[in-house]
């Protein structure tokens, strides 16, 4: 899916914002790495899948046409090019935080991937991920509150995936700013209304997406008082079914079982070892992995462009795969 997905140039959405009309360019021109999978961030995604695959089974047959894919998209040019996207009047919030967040996500793979062309690979990226972290270091402090929605937009999901990556290089500054908004935003909620969700285009939770967050941020004992106090009432969640796989925004649905499922085994693991909710949290979790994993077996390009990187990071991203919350 995602062999097929990265070179596929038509249909695109773009978030291009036209200047004027010499501004006016094709999306493979202007993103000559991330042209493919419909739309830019999804094309991240897929990226970080096919090196995440490269690096965990190299035995595999098709790691060849995953490094020939690789290094024609992901060459020093094309990535200078599309770090200079960012420097460029009024698009210093494009993919701000969603595909800033999935950019820092393959940053952190490359860096892991520790062969010859993985090591040539990440050092051509460092403009393009140097570009996602002053974007977001320069945005955060100057966020005043949260953004609590279900989609894109959404600060505690990317949050968390940008502070796996500071974990993983060893950026502690970075890792500071981001542990310090994360408790700034929602050190002090409670009773979350987690019987309003979902909203109808949904594919992260807000709730559970702040909880994934805090748990990488608070020691186990902490993590499960304040947890507390944000479900005061236990979670009550079901897998959402999909009505129409063929409409892009209703299949956001797919998506959502399979972040539920890996947000909740990540808020399972911040729990201290004897916490009573671990075995829900769990049992929760295997259940929307099933209906997430199911629907894989859709051919719509609605689904086939993005659905295949949130699989791959629930069945492959351990909670603890960059290290225990910070003490």
């Amino acid at each position: 899916m995602a062999l097929a997905c990265v070179i596929r140039e038509y249909p695109a959405g773009t978030a291009h914002i036209v200047r004027s009309r010499n501004d006016a360019r094709s999306h493979r021109r202007l993103h000559p790495a991330f042209y493919g999978c419909f739309d830019w961030h999804s094309a991240v995604e897929n990226h970080w899948q096919l090196v995440r695959i490269a690096r965990l089974y190299p035995e595999l047959s098709i790691v060849n046409r995953i490094t020939d894919v690789l290094s024609i998209h992901l060459t020093t040019s094309n990535l200078r090019r599309e770090a200079g996207y960012f420097s460029a009047k009024a698009r210093s919030g494009f993919e701000r935080p969603y595909g800033l967040a999935w950019v820092l996500q393959l940053a952190a793979e490359l860096y892991l991937w520790d062969t010859a062309f993985g090591r040539k690979v990440a050092r051509s990226f460092r403009p393009l991920c140097a570009a996602a972290v002053v974007s977001l270091e320069s945005w955060l402090p100057k966020l005043s509150h949260p953004i609590r929605s279900g989609v894109h937009s959404q600060t505690a999901f990317s949050m968390g995936l940008a502070l796996d990556y500071a974990r993983t290089v060893g950026d502690r500054s970075f890792a500071r700013l981001l542990e310090t908004n994360a408790a700034r935003f929602y050190a002090h909620d409670h009773s979350a209304p987690i019987a309003y969700e979902p909203s109808g285009h949904d594919f992260i939770s807000p709730t559970l997406g702040e909880a994934d967050l805090m748990r990488r941020i608070l020691p186990p004992p902490r993590f499960a008082v304040w947890l507390t106090r944000l479900f005061p009432d236990g979670l009550a969640l079901k897998p959402v079914a999909v009505n129409d796989p063929r409409d892009g925004q209703l299949a956001h649905f797919a998506g959502l079982n399979l972040s539920r499922a890996w947000m909740l085994q990540g808020i399972a693991s911040g729990l201290p070892h004897d916490d009573a909710r671990i075995a829900r949290f769990r049992r929760l979790s295997l259940a929307h992995r099933k209906a997430g994993v199911a629907s894989l077996a859709w051919r719509g390009y609605m689904t086939t462009h993005w659905l295949g990187a949130y699989a791959m990071y629930l069945e492959t991203c351990s909670a603890d795969l960059y290290g225990r919350p910070v003490v």
